[in-house]
């Protein structure tokens, strides 16, 4: 869900910059572990030659998820090679049900990850959305200093109900 403009948040240097499961507070760690649920793209040549280097690695890691070849292909030498700036997005701000934003007065969306089942995705972005409109409420009834106000979800999802996906070990391929 977006709830405010995000484009403030975003880091001018970056080429590719993608939100988490979970973030590890530093925005260059390729340790991060991403989620492609949201990303933001510079398109230029070094993203497109990205994009063709991930799409040919579904030839190299067939059956698995984009995301997964994602996380395998992000320590590719030939990511620094085309000089791609790979960022990845602080949950402070870009939350997620793996890794909820903590403080309200700074999230600026929040994603239904970490969640099996539409239902229970469903049924906590309904709680998001409550908390939302009870939030906005309290900042129009003048409310200030509302960190201290917390997300009821994730109930059904979150880390604590999902499996993790390991990073599988770099394996090497190039661009046709």
């Amino acid at each position: 869900m977006w709830l405010r403009d995000p484009f403030q948040r975003f880091y001018p240097d970056g080429d590719f910059q993608i939100a988490c499961d979970t973030y590890k507070y530093n925005s260059t760690d390729l340790r991060n572990l991403p989620n492609g649920g949201f990303t933001y793209v510079k398109s230029n040549n070094r993203t497109i030659q990205f994009y063709k280097f991930w799409y040919n690695g579904k030839d190299y890691f067939p059956g698995i998820h984009d995301q997964d070849v994602f996380n395998r292909i992000k320590f590719n030498p030939f990511i620094v090679e085309i000089g791609l700036k790979i960022r990845f997005l602080d949950t402070a701000y870009f939350g997620g049900f793996c890794q909820p934003s903590k403080d309200l007065d700074l999230v600026v969306t929040m994603h239904a990850n970490c969640c099996l089942g539409l239902e229970n995705k469903i049924h906590d972005i309904k709680m998001v959305i409550e908390d939302w409109k009870r939030y906005m409420g309290l900042m129009a009834a003048g409310q200030k200093n509302l960190s201290n106000g917390s997300w009821t979800a994730p109930w059904r999802c979150g880390m604590k109900n999902s499996k993790n996906p390991r990073i599988a070990p770099f394996r090497s391929f190039s661009v046709n």
